[in-house]
C-alpha cells in the first residue's frame, strides 16, 4: 500500500468552490486562503442558514486508547466518505493537527490511508495560521502581565499566584518550567517562576473551540483569570487590558477552515483543544455551519468515550445547543487484546507475536472496556454503533466475537470497516448502521445538572463514567472548590483532567477497573472557556528528580515514565 503522502499527492481535488456548492454555499460565503483547495468560511453567512433544517449529528469516539492507535480520525473521515456511497450528503468536522503530541498526525495530515483530509502539503501543520494566532494572543496576555508587574504592579498581583503561562506549538520539554525576569527589573522585569505550555493546551484554544461569535469570544477573553491579588481577589485579562487586543489577533482564526477529503467530502477543520485539560473537540462554529449544510455531520471527540465523548455531551453540547443523534465507538481486535492486560505493548515497536494469534478469550477479556464505553454513551441517551477497524492480522471469529459482545452490551450493532485501505467504499456497512442508529428514537440528556455542587458533578463523572467507588479530595482541592463556589463559579460544567490510558486515574490499569477511589489533588477554573477542571491522580516524584524544581509537579506511572506535567 502507498504511503499517506503518496496517496494524498495522487488525489483528484476539486476547487473549494465546488466543495462549498455541495453544502449549498456560494463563493460569497467563503474566502480562498493561499490555495484553490483551502478556504475560510465567512461568519456573516451563518445567520443566513438558520432557516435550513438541521442534519443528523454523529459523534465518533472510541474505547480507551492504547499505544497502537485505534483509527478514530480515519474512521471519521471514512464514514463521511461512505455517506455519499449510500446517497447521503455529509460534512465532517475535525480538530486541527498540532506540532505538539496531540492527534497522532502523519506529516500534518488528518486521517491516513484512503481516508484523509487533503491537500496534505497545504494543510501541513500550519493550515491557515490559527494555532499561531492562539499563541500570539496567549503570549500577548503573558507579556502584559509581566509588564504590569514591572511597572509598579498597580493591580497588586501576587506573582506567585499567576497561573497564566506562555505557549509554543511544540512539545519542547525544556521550556515547561522556566525563570523569567533574569535581566533585572529594568531589562527583564520581575523575577519569577513560570513556564510554557503547548499552544493547543491554552485556554485561548479552548475558548476558540467553544465560542459562538466574535462578541462572545471578546467577552470570554475578558473573563480569563490569570492569578490573584495580594488579598486573594481574582485578576482578569480585562483588568490587565489585554482582552480587546487578543480578540483582534484572533479575529481571522475565529473563521472555520473548509477543506475536503480524498473523495471530495467537505471537511471543516477548526480549533484543536487538548482532550484532558480542555474538552478535546473541534469548534462549535464548525458544527453550526455543518449541521445546516448536510444530511449528516460526522464529528470526532478526543481519546475514549470516558473523556472526549463525555465532554462533547456535557460541555460542547451545552454551549452549542446541539443534540447528538448517534455515536460511533471505534475498536480494534488488537486493542481489546491489549486491554486484557496480558501483553506489554510499546508504541513504535512490533507487536508481541502471540498477540497476532487467534485468541477469542483475550478479546472477551479486553471487551470489558468496550462494554463500559457503550454504557457511557447510553448514559447520555445516545444510541451507540461499534466500528471495528480491521487489520489483516485479525481473525474472522475474533471479529464475530466483538459483534456479539457489542450487541449484547447495548450497541445497535457492530460494523466491520476497511476505510483505511478502501476509502469510503470500505465503510458502507458502518454508514448504513449509523443512519439506522440516527433514526432510532432517543432522548439525549446531560449526566449532571449545572446547579449541582461542584463535588457532586465530579462524583457523578467518577462513579458513573469511570466506574469509581467514590472520590477523595485533597485539602487543596477542597479549598479551591469552596473558593470557586463563593465566587459564583459553581454552576460551570466539569472538564476532568485525567490520564487517557485508563478509565481510572492509573494509566497502568487496563480494561474496566473496579474497586478504586478517584483522587482529586487540585481543582482549577478556566473561567473564560467556561469550565472547572479537576486534576485527577496523586502527585509522585521520579527517583533522581527529587531536587528538580518541577519534581512535585510530575506524574509518574507504575513503570517510572512521565505521564503528565501540570
Amino acid at each position: 500500500m502507498l504511503s499517506d503522502i503518496a496517496i494524498a499527492q495522487r488525489a483528484h481535488l476539486k476547487h473549494i468552490h465546488e466543495i462549498a456548492a455541495q453544502m449549498g454555499l456560494t463563493p460569497d460565503d467563503l474566502d480562498l486562503y493561499g490555495s484553490p483547495y483551502v478556504a475560510k468560511l465567512r461568519l456573516e453567512s451563518l445567520p443566513k442558514l438558520s432557516s435550513r433544517p438541521n442534519g443528523r449529528y454523529i459523534d465518533v469516539t472510541a474505547i480507551t486508547p492504547t499505544p497502537l492507535g485505534e483509527g478514530k480520525t480515519t474512521t471519521t473521515v471514512g464514514l463521511g466518505q461512505a455517506m455519499q456511497h449510500i446517497g447521503k450528503r455529509a460534512v465532517i468536522t475535525l480538530r486541527q493537527p498540532s506540532q505538539g503530541p496531540t492527534f497522532g498526525i502523519k506529516g500534518g495530515a488528518a486521517g491516513g490511508g484512503y481516508s484523509q483530509v487533503v491537500p496534505m502539503e497545504t494543510f501541513n501543520l500550519h493550515l491557515t495560521g490559527d494555532i499561531h494566532a492562539v499563541s500570539a494572543a496567549n503570549n500577548l496576555l503573558a507579556a502584559m502581565i509581566d509588564n504590569k508587574l514591572m511597572r509598579g504592579n498597580p493591580l497588586r498581583i501576587d506573582p506567585d499566584s499567576i497561573t497564566w503561562k506562555r505557549v509554543v506549538d511544540m512539545n519542547d520539554r525544556a521550556l515547561r518550567q522556566i525563570i523569567v525576569g533574569l535581566g533585572g527589573r529594568v531589562e527583564g522585569g520581575v523575577l519569577r517562576e513560570t513556564g510554557f505550555d503547548i499552544a493547543v493546551a491554552s485556554e485561548v484554544m479552548a475558548i476558540l473551540a467553544l465560542t459562538t461569535s466574535l462578541e462572545d469570544m471578546r467577552a470570554r477573553f475578558g473573563r480569563i483569570v490569570i492569578g490573584f491579588t495580594e488579598d486573594k481577589q481574582p485578576v482578569t485579562a480585562e483588568q490587565i487590558g489585554a482582552a480587546g487586543a487578543m480578540t483582534v489577533l484572533m479575529k481571522e482564526a475565529l473563521r472555520p477552515n473548509l477543506l475536503q477529503t480524498l473523495e471530495n467530502t467537505p471537511a471543516i477543520v477548526h480549533a484543536g483543544p487538548f482532550a484532558n485539560i480542555a474538552h478535546g473537540n473541534s469548534s462549535i462554529l464548525a458544527d453550526q455551519f455543518a449541521i445546516k449544510c448536510a444530511d449528516y455531520v460526522i464529528t470526532e471527540s478526543g481519546f475514549g468515550a470516558d473523556i472526549g465523548a463525555e465532554k462533547f455531551f456535557n460541555i460542547k453540547c451545552r454551549y452549542s445547543g446541539l443534540a447528538p443523534d448517534a455515536a460511533v465507538l471505534v475498536v480494534t481486535v488488537r486493542a481489546l487484546k491489549a486491554h486484557s492486560g496480558r501483553y506489554r505493548i510499546v508504541a513504535g515497536k512490533a507487536l508481541p507475536p502471540e498477540m497476532l494469534e487467534r485468541n477469542i478469550a483475550d478479546v472477551e477479556a479486553g471487551a470489558a472496556n468496550l462494554l463500559k464505553q457503550i454504557e457511557n454513551v447510553r448514559l447520555h441517551g445516545v444510541t451507540p454503533v461499534v466500528a471495528i477497524n480491521v487489520f489483516e492480522s485479525d481473525h474472522p471469529d475474533e471479529i464475530e466475537a466483538i459483534r456479539r459482545i457489542a450487541v449484547e452490551g447495548g450497541a445497535l450493532g457492530a460494523a466491520v470497516s476497511r476505510h483505511f485501505t478502501d476509502g469510503g467504499h470500505g465503510a458502507i456497512e458502518l454508514a448504513e448502521m449509523v443512519v439506522q442508529a440516527a433514526e432510532t428514537p432517543s432522548e439525549f440528556r446531560f449526566l449532571y445538572d449545572l446547579e449541582q455542587p461542584i463535588k457532586a458533578k465530579i462524583e457523578a463523572i467518577a462513579t458513573q463514567i469511570y466506574g469509581a467507588d467514590g472520590v477523595s479530595f485533597e485539602p487543596q482541592a477542597e479549598k479551591q472548590i469552596a473558593m470557586y463556589e463563593r465566587a459564583g463559579l459553581g454552576n460551570l460544567p466539569i472538564c476532568m483532567a485525567k490520564t487517557h490510558l485508563s478509565l481510572s486515574h492509573d494509566p497502568t490499569r487496563r480494561g474496566a477497573p473496579k474497586g478504586f477511589t478517584l483522587p482529586i489533588r487540585e481543582v482549577r477554573a478556566s473561567v473564560g472557556a467556561g469550565f472547572i477542571y479537576p486534576l485527577c491522580g496523586e502527585m509522585r516524584t521520579m527517583p533522581g528528580l527529587s531536587e528538580h524544581p518541577a519534581a512535585e509537579k510530575v506524574d509518574i506511572d507504575g513503570e517510572g515514565n512521565i505521564v503528565g506535567l501540570f
